[in-house]
């Protein structure tokens, strides 16, 4: 699919006065393709697991960052998966009740309290990997060996420039609409 071009041809909009604003073609801006994508391949991977072992997508991206043997704060598994602090503190209490976590503090805080996978949850682990990796396989399939090279180029470049994005500043006139005026 060709990349998004902004033209000049969307129709006044009535209520704002404005003409001659620039068009948003959808089907074709990034950061749209993007997230319709991964929702797909998430909920697809998800109807594989959710069935079967009864967890849902943040907390089996728990058990996958944890799977490896790491043990890892709250914080920093939310950092790990992008996901938000607080749909992450709600997975994990999910997780205690269902024994798949144990939590090791060594102060009062629990926000910086270790997780680690119990047991039960390394067994799911293991079985989920080889479905999880056959279904990346499955959606790649579509890509020549030069193409999967190409595409983990480019999305750690885009990874990157978001990222640097994302950390500079809010503009002035974005910070006063988050401050309330």
């Amino acid at each position: 699919m060709p990349p998004a071009r902004r033209s000049r041809t969307a129709s006044p909009s009535p209520a704002s006065g404005q003409t001659d604003l620039p068009a948003l073609h959808l089907t074709r801006f990034l950061p749209y393709r993007l997230s319709v994508l991964a929702n797909t391949v998430s909920h697809t991977l998800a109807k594989l697991y959710e069935k079967r072992f009864g967890i849902t997508i943040p907390e089996w991206r728990i058990i996958a960052v944890l799977g490896g043997g790491e043990t890892m704060s709250a914080g920093e598994i939310a950092q790990r998966t992008a996901m938000d602090k607080v749909q992450v503190s709600r997975a994990i209490s999910r997780m205690l009740d269902s024994a798949l976590i144990l939590r090791e503090s060594g102060d009062t805080d629990r926000r910086k309290a270790l997780l680690t996978l119990t047991p039960k949850a390394l067994a799911i682990y293991a079985e989920i990997v080889p479905m999880a990796l056959t279904y990346e396989e499955e959606v790649t399939d579509a890509l020549s060996i030069d193409e999967r090279a190409q595409l983990d180029t480019l999305l750690s470049k885009l990874q990157a420039r978001a990222d640097q994005l994302a950390a500079r500043p809010a503009p002035v006139s974005a910070q006063a609409e988050q401050a309330g005026g």
